[in-house]
């Protein structure tokens, strides 16, 4: 069954010709040259099943009919992105000529199955925080996988956390080689509001609290308190709101599913944590062409 969660239409962030760029990239790079396989099976019509079979949120859905649409095939979908899936759920029906379905399995798989990934993870540590009944927001960071970026990104949203700064162009955040390099907290951060003026935020990495005083002095809008324990950032985020009311605080560094309960601390805005983006669980799922006479679900059992 499909346990559905409303959202808002997430796809209307993307940009159609982003998303088609980032698909011929990865057909390219999955179809160099010649398709063998497709000469086996031909352009039979054909109708395929997409079967997931583990639980998880549904997410990618745009990337997974971009996919389809390069290699001219229709993609229906029998639930919504974003709902959570328990197996087997068939989840969407491809149609098109047979070897054009298989061009596009793979990689509209390997995509879906990995921003669901996220998706899941992201909702589980979002539905862990709301349990603290703690207002902040769950984010991820910018170590995400080279050239699937904008789909880990995507997914968080679809999962209910934030996607933090995007990249470089996105928010100016000093981390401790800023700083070494550029002499001072204080030198940093007047060089970063010259480049990028009012309207871009500034956002300090900050190992004490005198770090971040000279930091919120300076004139950063942001401070990440990292790798503090729970009880130092609980301490020093509350001397730090006390003197800079307006100042953003973010807890980073290390924050796991077993610890982040702990940082949800009332003073502290944001929670950041890698996970989301380094080391998730993808989404098994699985495309199977229909056979007459055969449940999809089990292609070895007669329906």
């Amino acid at each position: 069954m499909a346990e559905t969660s409303s959202n808002l239409c997430l796809e209307h962030l993307l940009s159609p010709t982003s998303i088609s760029n980032l698909v011929k990239s990865w057909l390219q790079e999955d179809i160099p040259s010649l398709d063998y396989g497709g000469i086996v099976v031909g352009e039979k019509d054909e109708t395929a099943v997409l079967l997931c079979k583990s639980p998880g949120v549904l997410a990618g859905v745009p990337f997974f009919n971009a996919v389809f649409k390069a290699v001219d095939c229709e993609v229906h979908w029998q639930t919504t992105e974003g709902a959570f899936l328990e197996p087997i759920f068939q989840a969407a029906i491809v149609k098109g000529k047979a070897r054009n379905i298989l061009m596009g399995e793979r990689t509209a798989l390997n995509c879906i199955a990995r921003a669901s990934g996220v998706a899941t993870l992201a909702r589980n540590l979002r539905n862990l925080v709301d349990k603290s009944n703690w207002k902040g927001r769950v984010a991820g960071t910018r170590k995400t996988t080279p050239g699937f970026r904008m789909v880990e990104k995507y997914a968080l949203l679809v999962g209910g956390a934030d996607t933090h700064r995007y990249d470089l162009s996105s928010m100016i955040m000093l981390k401790d080689n800023h700083i070494w390099s550029a002499g001072s907290i204080s030198q940093a951060v007047k060089n970063a509001r010259k480049a990028g003026g009012f309207s871009i935020k500034i956002e300090v990495e900050c190992r004490s609290l005198e770090e971040a005083r000279e930091a919120a002095t300076a004139g950063a809008e942001i401070v990440m308190l990292d790798n503090f324990t729970p009880q130092a950032a609980a301490s020093a985020a509350k001397q730090l709101k006390t003197e800079f009311p307006h100042l953003l605080l973010e807890a980073s560094g290390g924050i796991t599913e077993e610890t982040l309960p702990l940082f949800c601390i009332p003073d502290i805005d944001v929670i950041s944590t890698s996970r989301l983006t380094q080391g998730y669980p993808v989404v098994d799922f699985s495309l199977k062409i229909r056979k007459e006479g055969h449940d999809p679900r089990n292609p070895l059992v007669l329906s």
